[in-house]
Parts: structure tokens; C-alpha cells; sequence
């Protein structure tokens, strides 16, 4: 399973927050984390957007806004943000196949994505934050 650039970029951009959070910073800027992970900055301002409508970003307006996380990184599982940003979990395109009422893959493929499912929801943004760390060149400019 590959996932889409939108759901690579929702958990870089949560798991940046998360990292700012833990090392006692305060605000993110759309510019400042789409330049630091070369993220096209109308790609990150969606992404951002997305999660903020779902809770797992909290954003404040204005010329001193930003945003952070919303709920803290415990509650956040990789499960939730993959669901909530990934159009489509499906491994193939089982809908258009002249097998698809006879096939033995689709209950195989179907549990094959489930269990995917299950261990990103035993996953965490904070148990993921635990052993990452941003570069030194991003924690100067912040």
C-alpha cells in the first residue's frame, strides 16, 4: 500500500507540531513547515485546513497565528489521520473486475487492509514523536 502525498504531508505536518509542542515551542506558520519539508505551500495550507476541521490542529487567526495540535499527541493515532486524509484504502480496484462477485482476493485483500488499519490505530503521533527530532537548522529558525 502507498500512501497519497496529502496523507505524507498530514502526518510530517502533526508530527512537526508535535515535536514543537514537546520541546515547549508555541505556533507553527503554514510557510514555515511547508518550507521546511518542501511542501508546496497551497498543498500544506489544505492539509493544515483538513485537520484543523477535524480537531487535530488548533489554529489561531491573525498576524501572530499559527496553529498547534489540538488534542494532545497521545490521543492522535496514525489510524485516525490515515482514514481521515486517504480518499480511497483499498489495495485494488476490486469494483471494475469481471471477478469481483466470484474472486477469492477481495475478503483477502479486505483483511490484508484491515489489519494495516488496526496496527496504525495502536500507533500514536506521541509514540512516534518519542524517537523523532527535528533537524537543528529548523529548531534555530523557530
Amino acid at each position: 500500500m502507498r500512501l497519497t502525498a496529502h496523507t505524507d504531508y498530514a502526518l510530517r505536518i502533526l508530527l512537526h507540531a508535535a515535536l514543537v509542542e514537546r520541546d515547549g515551542g508555541g505556533l507553527l506558520s503554514i510557510a514555515e513547515v511547508a518550507a521546511d519539508h518542501g511542501i508546496p505551500r497551497n498543498n500544506a495550507m489544505k492539509v493544515v485546513n483538513q485537520l484543523a476541521q477535524a480537531g487535530l490542529l488548533g489554529t489561531v487567526r491573525g498576524r501572530a497565528g499559527g496553529f498547534r495540535l489540538g488534542r494532545a499527541a497521545e490521543e492522535i493515532t496514525l489510524g485516525e489521520v490515515v482514514r481521515l486524509t486517504e480518499p480511497c484504502i483499498q489495495l485494488a480496484d476490486c469494483d471494475s473486475c469481471i471477478l469481483k462477485s466470484h474472486c477469492g482476493l477481495t475478503g483477502m485483500l479486505h483483511q490484508a487492509t484491515q489489519a494495516f488499519l488496526k496496527t496504525l490505530d495502536q500507533q500514536t503521533l506521541a509514540m512516534a514523536a518519542r524517537t523523532s527530532r527535528l533537524p537543528q537548522r529548523v529548531i534555530a529558525a523557530e
